[in-house]
């Protein structure tokens, strides 16, 4: 593609979807092909997530051509797949600054747009969000209004999916939920729905006539609600029987539409304009390709859902020369498990649908056998893990630390109940930058940290990361927590040997007389440099403590601490509140120390996003805001 004789003859007279919906339908598909490139471009300079939107243009195309929107409500999934929605809604001027720091959000967003109706960015709400808005319609008598769901084949794989599903079935709606079956979610798709909506097929024509006949039967009053639901019922039989097939929705009285080809922008708006005004809840299930219309990205969708920039010509990615700069954590964990997973027999690895998010893909590659991707279905990974576990094995469950929050009771319930051994990963953990506040990993401190039977870590680099992995797989561990941050380490040297760390002991890094710091995790290693800046700028002595762990608490440490100082500083890559900070405190005031406790971490609100540097200095955590608490310290001595 030659973006340099890049025209926008269309997209350029489109400020709102009012303005789409003056065109004509023969006039679509030269939109689709204008607001594809528009994305390949802007997405080329300004990277993000990318494959997912390519293969939604048509479906958003003809979603906002055939709906009022925003009066009529559209409720996507996820958000990967809204960068189209974005442009056609407003925003096209504002998208260069798409995930940048003050920018517009990563995913969409009621605070930002009237469009955006329901925030998304943990996958599989939207039939659960979109049948609450459509019953909310029905019940304020607004009958006029239709709500969609737009969800992915690898988000119905999660468990809310099928909640929201049966809800829709037995509740009065009018709801339409779109079914964008492209095969994937980040890797491959996986489980039996998968293969399920790969082989249902089922007749246009057949649907076409029957919604037409069901419309004059109404019509003609010969057919009722109650009525409708025994045909279905009845028509449903007639059906599976003559396909020797289930259809799963349609068993759940749902009226089911497709598959169909989800790039036809014709077709698409006209089935649209067809079903819009049927009664009761429906699903079109269509057929895409994640990338579509841009080779490299249709080849490999995995690698193109979120590729960094590259050339819109080429389609060659710009890579920077990484080969000089320490290890992504999550490569270390693969490796690390590899390695463990040779020495031992017990050793399987979980993950929700992010093989090679958090590099599980390795052991996968090397032991196949040994590694499970169980879909977008954290509740499901972590119980699994569970069952794994009381029966000798020990799984290591990696699970982003901002997606654990959905399989909280799994852990309690599930896991930390029977102490079974199973070694919890938090990937992500901390503020992971551009995605935003649906993805900061900043609560997982606070929210475990009450569970009885738990120990919970945090490695300050990566060889303590392989330490922390090998001590929790030794025998009689219990449930481990280990959780690590987005981004590279600090050490070329990583390839420690495996060696335990005794569970529940911190180390005292650095003598000090005047103040006491403690931190907890990589931020420790911003709190050393603005440790080493201050002493050398105000002559302060500071003592600097890694903590390790958060439970057990090292308690011969902590007495240390409050015996010998009057002023502590606690660093921490989490909520302030109900965190490590707020253990130690509970800790001194339990043991009758009364030292000033100055806390350093993430303050109560949702915190933007952007950069992860850029929002440690909004939050005070960087090392500049660490150091101007040392120094105020001083000021007061």
């Amino acid at each position: 593609m030659d973006t340099n004789l890049t025209t926008y003859s269309l997209l350029n007279s489109i400020s709102t979807p009012e303005d789409l919906r003056k065109l004509s339908v023969d006039q679509l598909p030269q939109v689709c092909k204008e607001l594809r490139q528009d994305i390949i471009e802007e997405v080329s300079r300004n990277p993000g997530h990318f494959a997912a939107s390519l293969g939604t243009v048509e479906l958003t195309v003809a979603l906002h051509y055939v709906y009022n929107t925003p009066y009529d409500r559209i409720v996507w999934d996820v958000g990967h797949q809204a960068y189209g929605h974005k442009i056609l809604t407003g925003r096209r001027e504002a998208f260069s600054t798409n995930r940048c720091f003050k920018g517009i959000r990563p995913f969409p967003s009621p605070e930002e747009s009237e469009y955006d109706t329901f925030v998304c960015g943990h996958a599989s709400n939207s039939i659960s969000a979109a049948l609450g808005m459509s019953v909310a319609a029905m019940n304020k008598g607004e009958k006029d209004r239709h709500v969609v769901a737009v969800i992915g084949d690898g988000s119905m794989s999660g468990g809310l999916a099928f909640e929201g599903l049966n809800n829709a079935s037995s509740t009065p709606n009018n709801l339409l939920i779109i079914l964008n079956d492209n095969d994937m979610s980040i890797d491959r798709s996986v489980g039996g729905m998968k293969q399920y909506l790969f082989n249902l097929t089922t007749s246009n024509r057949y649907n076409q006539l029957r919604f037409k006949v069901s419309k004059l039967l109404f019509k003609m009053g010969v057919l009722n609600e109650e009525r409708r639901k025994a045909l279905i019922r009845f028509a449903n039989s007639l059906k599976s029987m003559a396909a020797q097939q289930q259809n799963i929705f349609e068993g759940m009285n749902i009226r089911y539409f497709g598959p169909i080809d989800g790039h036809n922008i014709k077709n698409l708006t006209r089935i649209l304009h067809d079903i819009k005004d049927l009664q009761g809840p429906k699903i079109l299930h269509l057929h895409t390709i994640k990338g579509k219309g841009f080779e490299p990205a249709e080849k490999d969708p995995g690698v193109w859902h979120a590729p960094g920039k590259f050339n819109p010509d080429t389609g060659e990615r710009i890579l920077a020369d990484t080969s000089h700069l320490p290890p992504l954590y999550q490569d270390v964990f693969g490796e690390t498990l590899v390695e463990l997973a040779k020495a031992n027999p017990r050793i399987v690895g979980v993950t929700p649908a992010m093989p090679t998010g958090c590099s599980m893909n390795k052991l996968m590659e090397t032991m196949p056998g040994r590694a499970f991707d169980v879909g977008i279905a954290e509740g499901h990974a972590a119980t699994f893990s569970g069952g794994m576990a009381k029966e000798g094995l020990q799984p290591f469950c990696n699970i982003y630390s901002s997606f654990m929050q959905r399989a909280y009771d799994n852990v309690i319930h599930d896991i930390a109940l029977l102490r079974l051994p199973v070694v919890l990963c938090l990937d992500r953990a901390g503020l992971v930058g551009e995605d935003g506040p649906t993805h900061h990993g900043v609560f997982d401190l606070a929210y475990f940290r009450p569970i009885p039977n738990l120990t919970i870590a945090s490695p300050m680099d990566e060889c303590e990361l392989r330490r922390l992995m090998y001590t929790a797989q030794l025998p009689d561990r219990g449930p481990f927590v280990i959780r690590y941050p987005r981004g590279r380490g600090t050490r070329l040297d990583w390839r420690c040997p495996l060696e335990e760390v005794p569970v529940g002991r911190g180390r005292r890094l650095k003598e000090g007389k005047d103040v006491a710091v403690v931190s907890l995790g990589p931020i420790g290693n911003l709190a050393a440099q603005a440790i080493g800046r201050a002493e050398k700028e105000t002559g302060l002595s500071i003592a600097y403590y890694d903590l390790r762990f958060l439970k057990p608490l090292d308690e011969e440490l902590l007495h240390e601490v409050g015996s010998r100082f009057a002023h502590v500083v606690t660093v921490e890559d989490g909520v302030l509140k109900g965190g490590m900070g707020s253990a130690l405190l509970e800790f001194m005031a339990d043991n009758g120390y009364t030292p000033q406790v100055r806390r350093i971490g993430v303050p109560d609100r949702f915190v933007e996003h952007g950069t992860i540097q850029q929002l440690y200095r909004l939050c005070e955590m960087d090392e500049e805001g660490i150091y101007k608490v040392l120094t105020s310290i001083n000021q007061k001595k």
